[in-house]
């Protein structure tokens, strides 16, 4: 909905904050300094919007401690953030098992609030069935209430349309999955997997969308190094044994030279062995290392992020970034990327409907040498996609393979529910051995 459709509410609407921060603080009734601005900038924003274009909603742990479900930790969080000029509307109380309704009456009692006005959040199987838990709660016609919001002027067209979303995300948040497909994610980064917090959402949602069970294995790629064999020859095979267990590998991005090889290696063992493989950002990069010291005569193939005087740069620093200031010096953003003619064959590009070109989310500093793209063309590797200029690599794909793709952009930012990033949805397909089902499916879609 845009702003003028929202009308002049609009400009209060939105999130502020770090809510869970402040709350955990209240929790302890410990505010420290850290707390105070966020509160303060809640209660003048409650003053300025007025309070029917205004809902505070008050997040708080209700533990069970030897059996019983205790409620004195909600009614000090309560009583302090009340005690700094903000009055909850909503007191939506987390906990693992749905409370008991003496425990809602105690919380409505002691809180002053009305017992719809305690919403009760607990535990489910995924994150995804939150909303319906919340639809269970009444939690829409009560902030409506709130905000004295009327649903008569809503266009019968638009309640259509959120009813026909509604049943869709329901319908993917409580399908059944029987079957699991193991994808294998290699990077530096595993020992904090909140680094690929985007990627494995994106996994997750294309998962949702085939119906998968998805059993996500965490390779460090370190690990796949010829030096871990001498280091800890345990860690080294584990991690091989990993890789060889997975339907699929994807490389996700990352920054500096530490496990550039490992990601190296695995890409190779997917193209050998037809194993379905994305590769996003520096993962696209690596890959086209990979193949050009394989297939290209460039035994010394490299990147000018890990050696600046390489002989072989096959993936070069961009011409127009600074080379001296990094901060801020990306190519970042939503930028076109034009299918190219003859591509008709690619799979990449039925998944996203035929279509002639892709505006997708970039962040990056380096690319694929504009003088080896022939060479490794020759080698098997198509660069379907490319820039407005047709300079700047964006795709590749080889033709005689299950799923081998890269993409110099990070698709995973746009990838929703209900409408999967389509790189990584081939990928979860292929991984699955349903891609051309997919595929027809995307097509058909793409052409009305």
């Amino acid at each position: 909905m845009s702003p003028t459709e929202r009308g002049p509410r609009a400009k209060h609407q939105g999130t502020v904050g770090d809510i869970e921060s402040v709350r955990s603080v209240l929790f302890t009734v410990c505010l420290g300094a850290f707390a105070m601005p966020f509160l303060e900038a809640l209660t003048q924003l409650r003053h300025e919007a007025g309070s029917t274009n205004f809902v505070t909603i008050m997040v708080s742990y209700v533990p069970v401690i030897h059996g019983e479900q205790k409620t004195k930790p909600t009614q000090h969080a309560v009583k302090s953030v009340r005690s700094h000029g903000l009055i909850p509307d909503v007191i939506a109380c987390r906990c693992e098992k749905p409370l008991a309704d003496s425990t809602v009456r105690k919380i409505s009692l002691h809180c002053q609030v009305e017992m719809d006005q305690v919403v009760v959040v607990r535990d489910m199987p995924t994150i995804y069935q939150v909303p319906l838990l919340l639809r269970e709660q009444k939690m829409v016609p009560l902030l409506l209430s709130k905000m004295s919001l009327s649903t008569e002027a809503i266009p019968s067209s638009r309640v259509a349309r959120g009813e026909k979303l509604w049943e869709a995300w329901k319908c993917a948040a409580t399908a059944e999955h029987t079957a699991t497909v193991n994808i294998a994610l290699v990077g530096k980064y595993v020992s904090s997997p909140d680094a690929y917090m985007s990627v494995t959402k994106a996994l997750e949602h294309s998962a949702m969308h085939l119906r998968l069970n998805m059993n996500l294995l965490w390779i460090d790629a370190e690990h796949l190094e010829p030096e871990m064999q001498t280091a800890d020859p345990e860690k080294h095979q584990k991690a091989w044994d990993t890789l060889h267990s997975a339907s699929g590998l994807i490389v996700p991005g990352g920054f500096g030279k530490r496990g550039v090889l490992g990601m190296m290696l695995a890409s190779k063992w997917a193209r050998e062995q037809n194993i379905p493989f994305l590769g996003v950002c520096l993962g696209f990069q690596v890959a086209v290392m990979q193949l050009a010291r394989d297939a290209c005569s460039l035994p010394h193939a490299d990147s000018e992020e890990f050696d600046t005087a390489t002989k072989e740069p096959v993936i070069v620093y961009m011409p127009e970034l600074d080379r001296e200031n990094l901060g801020g010096t990306m190519r970042l953003g939503l930028h076109e990327t034009i299918f190219q003619e003859g591509s008709e064959w690619s799979k990449m590009r039925a998944l996203y409907g035929g279509v002639q070109g892709v505006k997708e989310r970039h962040r990056h500093r380096y690319e694929v040498n504009p003088q080896f793209v022939d060479r490794l063309q020759e080698a098997g590797i198509h660069f379907i996609g490319k820039d407005e200029t047709g300079q700047r690599m964006e795709i590749f794909e080889m033709k005689d393979h299950p799923y081998f793709v890269g993409t110099q952009f990070h698709a995973e930012y746009q990838s929703r529910v209900l409408d999967p990033s389509k790189p990584y949805l081939g990928f979860v397909a292929a991984s699955a051995g349903c891609l051309d089902k997919v595929i027809k499916s995307q097509v058909m879609n793409g052409s009305k």
